[in-house]
């Protein structure tokens, strides 16, 4: 598809699983598209930036002329604490300097555990989270990511800039960092056996990667969105297990039984992996039923979450492809 040089201009900030969804569809309707990363790589077709996400400077510059500014960056978990307070002020500077409306992929870890706002053990199909649930987390991350937030949302109430918050539940789809991605599908096709964080039979709403990129594009151009947080439309709540049987199901494999990673268990690794001493703080999203509502954003912007058959045959496909891809590199 052609791009006018008069087209608006969209910066995509990462390019990730989201970062490169948001992309290829915003190319894939026309528009004129920059990616910045520290490396300069992203989506072919796209304007590629190498550049801090974190320099006010740099990307206010970079930020020129930009109609929506697209925070798909996602830090190291261990790094939160400190990367992420000066990259949300880098990119809301730059959104307050441009006129650019600042659009940012977020999750759930600022609500924190059901018991600590609301009174109930957990967040199951009848007290779902939702846009109106208090940012009361405790944790460092969720804390994080609520003070993120509560500076956006100050910036618009004074009229400096336009915001959107979107809050996803834990990805699925291509090459999704999660706890049913790229560490979870592969051994599942396989017909292996695999370990998990909590109870792999507790309700858990899982977000498909690409309904995050659709809702992201559609709320970064319309004026109802702004000032507000959104909860990215998902599916029925599914268990870590019952991911596995319909991973299983459609590649025509064995079901294989998903086991809980015991509490003290998972201390014990923290002693010795940052990844696993990270996870103790959200366990608690795995430990009980954890169910995000998304009607609000269905309703309003008329859109539905892509269905599940078709989330677990494309994310089924893609580590098909992608396994073929290796073995096809390694041939040669």
């Amino acid at each position: 598809m052609s791009r006018s040089p008069s087209s608006p201009v969209h910066l995509v900030v990462g390019s990730g699983p989201i970062g490169r969804a948001v992309a290829r569809r915003l190319l894939d309707q026309g528009a004129r598209v920059k990616v910045v990363t520290r490396s300069g790589t992203g989506p072919e077709g796209c304007e590629l930036v190498s550049a801090d996400a974190s320099d006010p400077k740099v990307m206010a510059t970079i930020c020129e002329g930009v109609a929506v500014l697209y925070n798909c960056v996602n830090p190291p978990y261990h790094r939160w604490a400190t990367d992420w307070p000066p990259i949300n002020r880098s990119l809301l500077g730059a959104a307050t300097s441009s006129g650019a409306v600042l659009v940012t992929i977020s999750n759930l870890y600022g609500y924190g555990p059901a018991t600590a706002s609301l009174g109930w053990p957990s967040y199951d199909r009848d007290h779902p989270m939702t846009e109106g649930t208090p940012l009361a987390a405790r944790g460092t991350k969720g804390q994080v990511r609520a003070r993120m937030w509560h500076e956006q949302r100050s910036a618009f109430e004074t009229g400096e800039a336009n915001v959107v918050e979107l809050r996803a539940a834990d990805f699925i789809g291509p090459r999704a960092d999660s706890v049913v991605g790229k560490r979870f599908v592969p051994v599942v096709l396989k017909g292996k056996s695999t370990m998990t964080v909590g109870d792999p039979n507790v309700a858990h709403t899982f977000t498909y990667t690409e309904d995050v990129a659709r809702l992201a594009v559609l709320v970064g151009a319309d004026p109802r969105a702004w000032g507000k947080a959104w909860h990215v439309p998902s599916n029925e709540p599914r268990t870590q297990q019952e991911v596995a049987n319909d991973v299983s199901t459609f590649a025509g494999a064995k079901h294989v039984r998903v086991r809980g990673l015991p509490s003290p268990i998972l201390n014990v690794l923290g002693l010795f992996s940052r990844q696993m001493r990270e996870l103790r703080e959200t366990e608690y999203q795995f430990r009980d039923d954890f169910v995000m509502d998304s009607s609000l954003a269905q309703s309003t912007f008329d859109v539905a979450p892509t269905p599940w058959s078709d989330v677990i045959a494309n994310t089924v496909r893609s580590y098909a492809l992608s396994s073929e891809h290796q073995l096809n590199e390694s041939v040669r």
